[in-house]
């Protein structure tokens, strides 16, 4: 016979047992991933951090050099400005007449109005040059701050993953074998009640009379019925799956 007839006749003893197994398993794996805790977040976060310092440091580089260049474009008009004055000074020695000499006067002040312009544009970049290098160092600061904290980040959570990744990939070979065992259907089950737990514990057991998730009393008659190992129950509380603690000796 095929898998899925082969798992409609194991009986609900044995299916509970299998579901209590797995529980097993799964706690064994979060106790791994615990471990971990916030590092494998913390790392990402770091990583998302520096890529985007590296993106407005290469920015802030890239406005430095066009400020940069503007200078140089403002030094040029200046000089230019100069030549053009010294041009019609030189010309005014040689006008035949008050209206020429009048008109090469209002080229010279217009150039020299030009070249104030661009002595206030070099002020204004040179200001705005210095604040963006300053902002350049104080990133480059924070981002070697940064890459050191993720350096000792990523060793953290690479010694870690290194010490339990054996055990990890082993357990996950057993819940897989397990959830073979398994109808689909209540393996679903298991992992939609995992996922909506705080403590991810799918599969409990009755402890001092309490269900051993939320703690919350189960009746007396509904404990028989568990001991029973007749049916699935669930805690009318918060939907974990109840079962015996005998099924551990199986």
């Amino acid at each position: 016979m095929d898998e899925k007839n082969q798992k409609v006749e194991v009986t609900m003893e044995q299916k509970l047992k299998n579901l209590y197994d797995l529980q097993q398993v799964q706690t064994e794996i979060n106790k791994i991933k615990n471990l971990r805790g916030e590092l494998p977040l913390e790392v990402q976060d770091l990583e998302d951090e520096l890529a985007g310092l590296q993106t407005r440091i290469a920015n802030l580089k890239s406005e430095v050099k066009q400020i940069e260049q503007d200078i140089v474009t403002e030094k040029h008009k200046i000089a230019q400005s100069q030549d053009d004055i010294k041009k019609y000074q030189t010309q005014q020695d040689n006008v035949r007449n008050n209206r020429e000499y009048d008109s090469l006067s209002k080229e010279i002040e217009f150039q020299s109005l030009e070249i104030e312009l661009s002595e206030k544009h070099i002020r204004e970049y040179t200001a705005e040059l210095e604040h963006k290098k300053e902002i350049i160092a104080n990133s480059e600061t924070v981002y070697a701050e940064r890459n050191g904290d993720l350096k000792q980040k990523r060793g953290e959570l690479n010694s870690i993953v290194s010490e339990t990744k054996k055990k990890e990939e082993e357990l996950e070979v057993k819940k897989a074998e397990i959830e073979k065992l398994i109808e689909d259907r209540y393996v679903t089950a298991f992992n939609r009640i995992s996922g909506n737990v705080r403590n991810g514990l799918a599969v409990v057991t009755i402890q001092r009379d309490a269900c051993g998730g939320c703690f919350n009393k189960i009746p007396p008659q509904r404990q028989v019925d568990i001991r029973a190992r007749k049916r699935i129950i669930v805690c009318e509380y918060c939907g974990r799956i109840l079962v015996d603690a005998g099924l551990a000796e199986l």
